[in-house]
């Protein structure tokens, strides 16, 4: 009896999203359809084709599915490199961080807008996701943080370099909304990295700085 060759990372991992992609499809669809707390895990396995075993090692607990997974976490390479950085767009160079680690994920747009539609609907998810950008907004302030603190700027000199970062960190997570909202719309032809470029651009020509940009 011959044993079947092991699969490799690369179809390991495509198998993984597509089942992924299934189960949050799955569910959407009947949190839609049926309200979210009305949704057991059964039914999503059922719809999915997966045991309960299955489901809980992708997402956890049932909220995860409809809120998605985290957002990657930049490499240690890349933090370190926006930390160091030393030109003079930190709002473009945090925004290319975060693009930086979403590169290689292929979002489903049906899936980000059936779970924008789902959560926008239903206050407990609501607020488990406000918290989840709170905490993700506060970690990359701190980051913002330690880049003004490795230039030598200093809260003893400027007493509001910290509203400072959350302003960078607010105006970061506009321009990703902005991309979003008008890529959810069909309104650009461009890749993801292109619209993000334009984005930027725009808050140049706003402000008047010179034009920042997206790292490829």
């Amino acid at each position: 009896m011959t044993s079947r060759p092991p699969l490799d990372d690369g179809l390991r991992a495509r198998k993984r999203a597509a089942t992924q992609t299934r189960l949050e499809r799955a569910a959407l669809a009947l949190a839609l359809e049926h309200g979210y707390d009305s949704v057991t895990v059964d039914m999503i396995c059922e719809a999915g084709l997966v045991s309960q075993r299955t489901f809980f090692n992708y997402f956890g607990t049932k909220e995860g599915v409809f809120l998605g997974t985290a957002p990657p976490v930049p490499s240690d390479a890349d933090l370190a490199a926006f930390v160091h950085g030393t030109g003079p767009d930190i709002l473009g160079d945090l925004v290319g961080l975060i693009t930086a680690a979403l590169v290689g994920r292929e979002p489903d747009l049906d899936v980000l807008k059936s779970r924008r539609m789902l959560i926008e609907r239903t206050p407990d998810l609501l607020s488990l996701e406000n918290t989840r950008i709170a905490e993700l907004e506060e970690s990359l302030t701190q980051l913002v943080l330690e880049r003004l603190h490795a230039r030598g700027r200093a809260e003893e000199s400027t007493p509001d370099l910290g509203d400072e970062a959350c302003m960078v960190v607010a105006l970061a997570g506009s321009v990703m909304r902005f991309s979003m909202q008008k890529w959810f719309c069909a309104g650009f032809a461009g890749t993801p990295s292109e619209l993000l470029r334009h984005s930027l651009g725009l808050v140049g020509r706003i402000t008047g700085a010179a034009g920042p940009g997206v790292r490829p």
